[in-house]
């Protein structure tokens, strides 16, 4: 009776035998290592799994003290080479048997993150907007003041200056508008993400042409709903970006690869989602500086000298307007930035 309701649990349960060797598992078990029991049964646990700490010592200890003990978001290697954060109570139920109940913490842990990213998003916008209102307004009386001053000057040298002054507020006035992002409203309409990157690559041939950028895709993607020329240029930002950052780092035989993939059932901040397009942008370059990792997407950041520091976050607000986000890892010769969005149909 015991075993029929530990088989509609979500949580993963297993049963150890006195050698640590796998007598028994549910469903969920079979879901997280993502193998059937009938493959499992008999092997021991410790050369299935590999912890950061000795996870065979640590079951050992338990059955050997009949002592159960919890550990914390440890990270679990699977023989698939799958990483996965999880939290995990050992039991010990006799001489000879142990229960083992593990819960994955990766996407409580992903969903903290997103929405710790999409919180300080809109912090960054407010700011944006606020700063933009106290900067265009003083510009706006700059502007005309000049024009006003170059009409009354008789000595054309000293127009000169006076061109100087309104170019320089434009180039100011520019400068706000593009940390404001997009400035119209996002046409949602049918959208092949796949046209998209195209478009993308053929650009980034052009301009880099000793980059080598590999397509893999996945043709079976149905169509979202987003505006193809932000969509463009929120892609166009991210793998310029990789780009440029393997260019000025000299980065030997540059790569990009351009992925799409659907991921059914995922959660992007607090709202599950049927079916995500995700388009992975990943490229061999430097990787990304541990100082950047939790600024990348303001405004002004760069980690690169010829940077605006602008690419990042407009990307970032284009994909908040189509209800996605990006994500990032990075480590030196492997950078991926991952663009999640949802491919329900939008009811606006």
């Amino acid at each position: 009776m015991y075993r029929r309701l530990m088989e509609h649990l979500t949580t993963a349960v297993l049963l150890l035998d006195g050698e640590l060797h796998l007598r028994w598992m549910n469903p969920a078990a079979e879901a997280l290592l993502a193998i059937s029991l009938s493959r499992l049964k008999g092997q021991p646990l410790p050369s299935l799994i590999d912890g950061e700490e000795d996870i065979g010592g640590l079951l050992a200890k338990a059955r050997d003290e009949f002592h159960p003990f919890t550990q914390r978001e440890a990270r679990l290697t699977l023989t698939t080479g799958e990483v996965l954060t999880v939290d995990y109570t050992v039991s010990p139920l006799g001489a000879d048997e142990l229960l083992l109940e593990v819960e994955p913490r990766d996407r409580l842990l992903r969903i903290s993150r997103e929405e710790a990213l999409q919180t300080r998003q809109e912090t960054i916008k407010v700011l944006a907007r606020g700063l933009a209102h106290e900067v265009k307004n003083p510009l706006g009386g700059i502007r005309g003041a000049a024009q006003l001053l170059e009409r009354d000057l008789a000595d054309p040298g000293l127009k000169e200056f006076t061109r100087i002054i309104i170019e320089e507020v434009d180039r100011l006035r520019d400068l706000v508008d593009s940390m404001l992002g997009p400035n119209r409203m996002v046409r949602h309409e049918p959208l092949n993400i796949h046209k998209v990157l195209e478009r993308v690559r053929a650009l980034l041939i052009v301009e880099h042409p000793a980059v080598w950028i590999e397509r893999d895709y996945d043709p079976s993607l149905p169509e979202l709903s987003g505006d193809e020329s932000q969509m463009i240029q929120a892609l166009l930002n991210v793998a310029r970006n990789a780009v440029e950052a393997m260019t000025e780092a000299g980065t030997a035989s540059p790569r990009l690869r351009l992925r799409t993939r659907a991921r059914r059932q995922f959660t992007l901040g607090a709202e599950r989602h049927r079916l995500v397009c995700e388009v992975a942008i990943i490229d061999n370059g430097p990787g990304i500086p541990d100082s950047l990792r939790e600024t990348l997407f303001y405004p002004m950041v760069s980690g690169r000298a010829e940077g605006s520091g602008l690419g990042l976050s407009i990307a970032q607000s284009i994909l908040h307007q189509h209800q996605g986000l990006i994500e990032c890892d990075s480590v030196p010769g492997h950078t991926q930035f991952r663009l999640l969005i949802p491919l329900e149909k939008r009811h606006d």
